[in-house]
Order: C-alpha cells, then sequence, then structure tokens
C-alpha cells in the first residue's frame, strides 16, 4: 500500500504535507528477478495494452517480459547473462516492437564485453525471439532510441559507462556515445568529449520543434546532444555538483513540467545522496537546489504528472541500505514535499517507470528492485 508520509528533515526549500492527492495502490508482478536493474514499459503484442519488460543481471540469462493485465511471464531470449538495460521501438511498424538489448557488462571496462544486441519476434510473439549481435562497446550501460531528426526514423543511442582505459573510483579516460541506424546497425560518434563516468541519459524536445535531444548526466555535468546539419552538437546546460572529481557531475536527469516553465531534475553525484533541481533557461541552467540529501545509492530518476494538475513530480529511487522510492510534489507555497513511498528492504529501485497500465487515464508507477529482487506496479488512484 502507499507508503506513510514523513516530515524531511534535510534539503533546501523540503517540507511535510498532510496528504497528497493519490494513493499508490501496490501489486507485486515478480518476486524472483535476481539483480533487478530495468524496466521498460512497452505493448509488446498489439493489443492496447502496456506491458512490462524486466532485464536483471542474474546469471539466469533470461529476458522475459509480463503480459498486462494478467502478467503472465513470457521469456523474450535466453543465453544472454550479465544484461544491464534496453529499449523497444516499432522499427518495421508492425505494431510490435524490436529490442536493444546491452549484455556482458561490468564495472571495468577491461572484463565487460558490452554486447550488443536486436531483438526480433516471429509469427508467435510469445515465443522466443531471434537475436541478433550487432556490435561489441566494453561497459555499454545505457540504450535509448531517440528521434534525432524529427521525422520519426529513429536511431539507437548506445552510451557505455566509462572508457576503456578507466578504472574505480576515478575512471579517468574518455568515453564515448555511439548511435545506430537501424538500416545498417553500424556505430557512428555522438561524442567522444565525455570523461569518467556516464550513468544517466533522457530522450527530450528540448528546443520544442519536433526534434528529440539526448541529455546526458555523467562526471562533466549535464549535457544537451542536438542533432543537426548532419552533426551531432554538444552543450553543457550544467557542471552537476561542484565537490572534487569523482564526487563531481551528475548521476540521472530528468525534464519536468511546472507552471512555471521545465525545470531539470538530477541525482548528484553519482550513485548519489542528493534529489537537485535546477532552474535556468536556453542552454543555461546554473541555479542549483537540492531538495534532499538523503538518498543512498540513488540510481533512478523520473518525472510525470500523478495527479494530473499540469505539474509533474518526481520519483527518485535509490539501492543502498535496502532501498526505497520517493516521490517530491512541487507544493502552492513553491516548496517541494516529500513523500515515501517504498520503506527499506521492500523496494530496492535500480529503475522507475511511468505509464497507463489499465483504463482510468491516471499514469501508474513501476519500479524494479536489485537486492528485493522484485517488480512492483504502484496503481494511481484518487485520494479517498
Amino acid at each position: 500500500m502507499f507508503g506513510v508520509l514523513v516530515v524531511a528533515s534535510v534539503g533546501v526549500g523540503l517540507q511535510s504535507q498532510a496528504a497528497v492527492p493519490w494513493q499508490l495502490v501496490e501489486h507485486t508482478i515478480a518476486t524472483d528477478l535476481r539483480g533487478g536493474y530495468q524496466v521498460v514499459a512497452v505493448d509488446m503484442n498489439k493489443d492496447a495494452k502496456i506491458d512490462l519488460l524486466a532485464i536483471a543481471t542474474s546469471a539466469t540469462a533470461d529476458l522475459v517480459w509480463f503480459e498486462n493485465p494478467t502478467w503472465t511471464r513470457h521469456v523474450v531470449a535466453s543465453g544472454l547473462p550479465s544484461m544491464i538495460n534496453a529499449d523497444a521501438f516499432d522499427l518495421d511498424k508492425d505494431g510490435i516492437p524490436e529490442i536493444a538489448l546491452a549484455s556482458g557488462f561490468a564495472t571495468a571496462p577491461t572484463r565487460s564485453a558490452g554486447v550488443m544486441t536486436l531483438l526480433t519476434h516471429g509469427a508467435d510473439v510469445n515465443a522466443p525471439w531471434t537475436a541478433k549481435e550487432f556490435d561489441r562497446t566494453p561497459t555499454a550501460h545505457r540504450l535509448r532510441w531517440i528521434d534525432a531528426e524529427g521525422n520519426g526514423q529513429k536511431v539507437l543511442i548506445n552510451a557505455p559507462l566509462a572508457g576503456i582505459k578507466g578504472v574505480a573510483p576515478d575512471y579517468r579516460d574518455t568515453v564515448s556515445i555511439y548511435a545506430y541506424k537501424p538500416s545498417e546497425l553500424a556505430r557512428t560518434t555522438v561524442t567522444d568529449a565525455e570523461e569518467g563516468v556516464i550513468h544517466g541519459l533522457a530522450v527530450v524536445d528540448w528546443d520544442g520543434k519536433g526534434r528529440q535531444a539526448l541529455l546526458t548526466a555523467s562526471f562533466m555535468g549535464i549535457h544537451v546532444n542536438r542533432f543537426a546539419n548532419g552533426r551531432w552538437q554538444r552543450t553543457q546546460l550544467t557542471a552537476g555538483n561542484p565537490e572534487a572529481w569523482p564526487k563531481n557531475g551528475s548521476s540521472d536527469v530528468a525534464v519536468l513540467r511546472t507552471k512555471a516553465g521545465r525545470r531539470l531534475a538530477a541525482i548528484e553525484p553519482w550513485h548519489g545522496n542528493q534529489v537537485v533541481i535546477y532552474r535556468g533557461s536556453g542552454d543555461t541552467w546554473d541555479q542549483r537546489a537540492v531538495i534532499d540529501d538523503t538518498l543512498n545509492d540513488g540510481h533512478t530518476l523520473i518525472a510525470g504528472d500523478l495527479d494530473g494538475d499540469g505539474v509533474d513530480e518526481v520519483v527518485a529511487g535509490y539501492r543502498g541500505a535496502g532501498g526505497g522510492v520517493n516521490i517530491y510534489r512541487l507544493g502552492a507555497d513553491n516548496q517541494w514535499v516529500k513523500t515515501v513511498l517504498e520503506q527499506p528492504k521492500s523496494m530496492a529501485a535500480a529503475a522507475c517507470a511511468l505509464a497507463h497500465l489499465n483504463d482510468d487515464k491516471r499514469i501508474d508507477l513501476v519500479c524494479i528492485g536489485t537486492s528485493t529482487a522484485n517488480l512492483k506496479w504502484y496503481e494511481n488512484q484518487p485520494a479517498k
């Protein structure tokens, strides 16, 4: 059930509130996803219902999806150890997506195969899919399909965690981000100017012109990467956490809507403790406010309108000390209100997603846990 509201004792501009305008009813979908790392909300079988694709790093090496509304488990493919990230997009316009998957992951670049695979369905979408390896890039870590030209023809982004010479904890090496056109799946470079660790990606129409841009969160801060005139252009929006390397920069990024315009949310530093809100305009986002500094191994950050008021809430999940999930709501007095959705040891959130999972038109929340090995749907219902 919905977590108890707590009074936040830390952070700038953060306060408590007696109630929230929703209740999130918990449904447990799976409890055996050892090393649960990512959940992708996507219609897998062309029935107009959003299903859940679950990625786990465990040695079981099965990529699975859960069919809405019964949440029946299906295996997409087996024999894919150390899976780390996936994204889905319908390349051939048949109503069923293709899946790009990164596996063979390790945080040490010299031990990470970084296998890139494209999975396609056959006549029976519930049967195992065909897997085609198309590249290897050590520490392949974040994958996203992006409509960079605004023509509906998406390319695949592959952001490795670190450069091949990077060694923990500093990871001092340059690291490139790659793009692949689906027609040939050949690697091209988005940027080779990153350094240290890249952790978070967000795909957004940053300029409001119908072209999606790529936001990156890394040791180098938050950057926007735009494709224009046949090439990628990289611009820093903020340097992120001002501490010394390797506690500098950002770990995850999300864009949110407020009545006063958009904001950036971030977890900082890498796998950090802070939830940060940035204000700015254009390509300058230098007004930084820490609204919470109590996360332990912060690992997922998303934004969406849970209460339907036109202002986005921020959802942050963490994995350390048993994990947890917090929701931050911007109140009428322009102060952020924190609710604890999940207490430690019930959801060590590695990733969360927002999607309409039933017919009530209220956006729902799903999260997947690492040490808790679980997948949960939090059904968004009106407050009682």
